[in-house]
C-alpha cells in the first residue's frame, strides 16, 4: 500500500457533473480528492441544445443555481440541474480549472478523451520539478446525471483498488487491464512526472 492516502483529481469538462459526483462519491470513502473541469467556461444546459448557459469559472454554484432559478425554474427543477448544483455547493464553492492547480497528484482520472488530452497537454508543458510520477487515467463516462453516477462507482472502485496495491507503479497496468474487461470500458493511462 501506499505510505500516504491516494491524493486524486477527477476531472470532466465544467466541474459540474461526472467530476463532481465522483468528487462527492471518493470524499465520503475518506479519499483525499479534489475535481476540476479542462474547459475554458462552465457550460450547463439551456432552454435548447443551442442555448447553454455559459458562466466564468470564478461564478460560484450558487451564483449559478440562483441565475437558473431566475431563467426558468421548472426547467432547470425537471431536467436535473439545480439538484446537481445544489449538491455542488455543498462539496465546494466554485468550479476549478485543472491547468490553475498547482497541487500535485498521485492519480488524475479524466472523465472523457477530450479532457484527457487536454490535463496531459497541461502535465507536459510544465516544467519539471520533482520527478514524482502521477498516473492520468481516462475513463470514458457519458455527460448525463444516470452515467455519472455509476462512472463515480466504477471510479472510486478504480481507487480503492489502486490504493490497496502493495506496489502501484508495477501492478497498475494489470489492474487497469482487469477494469477494462470487467466495465467493459476501455482506458487510457499514461504517467507523467511533476
Amino acid at each position: 500500500m501506499p505510505a500516504h492516502p491516494l491524493r486524486v483529481a477527477v476531472v470532466c469538462s465544467s466541474n459540474q457533473n461526472r467530476s463532481m459526483e465522483a468528487h462527492n462519491i471518493l470524499s465520503k470513502r475518506g479519499f483525499d480528492v479534489r475535481s476540476f473541469g479542462t474547459g475554458t467556461h462552465v457550460k450547463l444546459p439551456g432552454p435548447a441544445p443551442d442555448k447553454p448557459n455559459i458562466f466564468d469559472f470564478k461564478t460560484t454554484y450558487e451564483q449559478m443555481y440562483n441565475d437558473l432559478v431566475r431563467k426558468d425554474k421548472e426547467l432547470y427543477t425537471q431536467n436535473g440541474i439545480l439538484h446537481m448544483l445544489d449538491r455542488n455547493k455543498r462539496i465546494k464553492t466554485r468550479p476549478e480549472r485543472f491547468q490553475s492547480c498547482k497541487e500535485q497528484f498521485d492519480l488524475v482520472i479524466t472523465c472523457e478523451e477530450r479532457v484527457y488530452d487536454q490535463v496531459l497537454e497541461d502535465l507536459n508543458s510544465r516544467e519539471q520539478e520533482t520527478f514524482q510520477p502521477v498516473h492520468v487515467i481516462n475513463v470514458d463516462i457519458q455527460d448525463n446525471h444516470e452515467e455519472a453516477t455509476l462512472g463515480a462507482f466504477l471510479i472510486c472502485e478504480l481507487c480503492q483498488c489502486i490504493q490497496h496495491t502493495d506496489d502501484m507503479e508495477n501492478e497498475i497496468d494489470e489492474l487497469l487491464q482487469e477494469f477494462e474487461e470487467k466495465s467493459h470500458r476501455p482506458f487510457l493511462h499514461t504517467v507523467c512526472f511533476y
